[in-house]
């Protein structure tokens, strides 16, 4: 069983949370917003700020990290930035815009794992979810995620890597969704089939090359 072994073989960098909400979800296939940057899969988690136990572990392990740091990767000391993961909901991103109002009372971060290792995405059975797209962004689910420390680009820091997502519940769907109704407005069925309806009177346009509705 994988949470089995993941709990033999977990180390003072790995967490297991609590319910969280999950945010911009790419567990179905590796992305990347940027074409220079090699995809991913990964999902942004939002813990509630009331779930002291889950930041209590998370902390422990960012704390671990930064120690393996010093000892693995920047020459024996903490370096004077060290670029955390985590970030309050309540706050602004490091780009200075606020964030969504859905990580609001949360602490948030993003989990990554390469496109060669997808992670491990099981129902509240731990049965394998065969359709990783019943894993969305505004669903609830636990996750399971190791920090590690990083030396690149000049910038040192702790990343998280993401190992496993557990789906607990369903919950209101993140992002803009827009109806066909809303977006299109109530068919016109006085409107022959192909006819581009005139934008101002609803009307069929005219083919100026027959005189006849387009589409007749």
């Amino acid at each position: 069983n994988f949470y089995n072994l993941r709990r033999f073989f977990m180390r003072d960098t790995d967490v297991t949370t609590n319910k969280v909400r999950l945010s911009y979800v790419h567990l179905a296939a590796p992305y990347s917003k940027d074409p220079d940057t090699a995809p991913k899969f990964s999902t942004t988690v939002l813990v509630p700020k009331s779930d002291m136990a889950s930041i209590q572990r998370i902390n422990t392990a960012i704390a671990a990290a930064e120690a393996s740091g010093v000892a693995k990767k920047w020459g024996g000391k903490m370096p004077a930035v060290v670029n955390l993961p985590v970030y309050d909901g309540d706050g602004v991103r490091p780009n200075g815009e606020s964030f969504d109002d859905a990580c609001k009372g949360c602490y948030v971060f993003t989990a990554s794992s390469g496109s060669e290792r997808p992670p491990q995405v099981v129902d509240s059975a731990l049965n394998p979810i065969i359709d990783k797209n019943t894993v969305y962004s505004g669903c609830y689910a636990r996750v399971n995620v190791s920090f590690f420390p990083y030396d690149a680009k000049g910038r040192r820091g702790i990343g998280c890597g993401l190992n496993a997502v557990q789906f607990v519940a369903d919950g209101e769907p993140l992002g803009t969704t827009v109806s066909v109704a809303d977006a299109f407005g109530a068919p016109d069925t006085g409107i022959a089939a192909g006819a581009p309806a005139n934008t101002v009177t609803g009307a069929p346009q005219i083919d100026p090359l027959t005189g006849m509705p387009y589409g007749v």
